[in-house]
């Protein structure tokens, strides 16, 4: 936890009491985090930072909290956004796996946990959860299947996908280097899908642009690959101002 000087606190409070006052109260705010995903042929990858802050203040709460989620042995979620709604879907989310646990005998596969938390965030779209979602495994014929949402719950399975604070800055590396888009003839990602290897270290190299240019982009990158044999960590430093 960052220590905030008194004198910090008081103009704090004061301009939460003037919004307050004008009408401006919001139940939302932003506590950072960045996540990306690659699917791949026999693989798929999701990586988030490690910085936990308050975007609109840059007070850093955390240094070493993952945005990612493992809810069965073979599936990871990532989501970020505002902390709190964050904790209370994933929470809602390891219940929901459970008891389908409970129910069928087994764990359920990619397919249904993004099926489930599509649902879970449409019923809640009049007032939604302000996260957004990335869920990570692998399909029925074991290639990597990579779903992304909005936080009112429309997904989409991508080959590739930035989400959070940062993804501004990550999406055009994610569109040149594995879209190959305005790379002229150069073949595109149904072509030319990237190794798993290759994968670990673009993603790497991301984060490291990431954390030059965004305040709450930042410590620490944690990147997990699901393969056919379980999930693979790799943990790198990143700059922590």
């Amino acid at each position: 936890m960052s220590f905030i000087p008194f004198e910090l606190k008081q103009e704090l409070v004061a301009k939460d009491t003037m919004e307050h006052a004008r009408g401006g109260f919001s139940p939302y705010s932003m506590n950072g985090g960045t996540l990306l995903g690659i699917a791949g042929n026999d693989y798929c990858l999701v990586a988030s930072d490690t910085r936990l802050c308050e975007a609109d203040y840059y007070m850093i709460y955390s240094r070493r909290h993952p945005h990612i989620w493992q809810m069965t042995p073979s599936v990871l979620v990532g989501g970020v956004g505002f902390q709190g709604d964050c904790l209370t879907f994933m929470k809602m989310m390891q219940t929901k796996v459970k008891l389908y646990q409970y129910e069928f005998g087994r764990s359920p596969d990619t397919s249904a946990i993004a099926q489930m938390i599509s649902i879970a965030l449409y019923n809640r779209r009049f007032f939604p959860y302000y996260v957004y979602n990335m869920v990570a495994g692998l399909d029925a014929e074991g290639r990597g299947a990579l779903y992304t949402y909005d936080p009112v719950g429309n997904v989409e399975r991508a080959l590739y996908r930035a989400e959070g604070n940062a993804s501004a800055i990550l999406q055009p590396f994610l569109d040149n280097q594995i879209g190959r888009k305005n790379q002229g003839d150069v073949a595109g990602p149904g072509d030319l899908a990237l190794p798993k290897e290759d994968a670990v270290k673009l993603a790497h190299d991301i984060f490291i642009s990431a954390a030059e240019r965004d305040i709450c982009c930042g410590d620490g990158v944690v990147i997990q690959v699901v393969t056919a044999a379980g999930v693979e960590n790799y943990n790198y430093q990143l700059r922590k101002d």
